[in-house]
């Protein structure tokens, strides 16, 4: 079995420390009465969104770059379509001119 690494743990756990405090803000389990604890709650809110958001989009532009640069040629597939294409092209034309005779 493949081993899970440390850092992807660590990112896991934090998520969903930084999930659960969230949701509890949301539903009041953590009054937030004073304007200064607001403050702190709206800059902690935005760090967290903007870290995310930045993981996500290194994320999301390493996937595009992988699928840009894996394109190397056609699949196994496809080289067996493009022959089969050849052939029946070749068929067609021997049977024009069996036609024409």
């Amino acid at each position: 079995m493949k081993k899970i690494p440390f850092s992807l743990i660590v990112i896991g756990f934090l998520v969903i420390v930084f999930g659960v405090f969230s949701i509890a803000l949301i539903t009041g389990f953590f009054p937030v009465r004073d304007l200064l604890t607001h403050f702190y709650v709206f800059v902690f809110a935005l760090v967290i969104i903007s870290i995310m958001g930045i993981i996500g989009a290194i994320f999301l532009g390493m996937f595009i770059s992988h699928r840009i640069f894996s394109s190397r040629g056609f699949t196994t597939f496809e080289e067996e379509m493009l022959e089969m294409k050849d052939d029946v092209e070749y068929i067609r034309d021997k049977l024009e001119k069996l036609e024409k005779n």
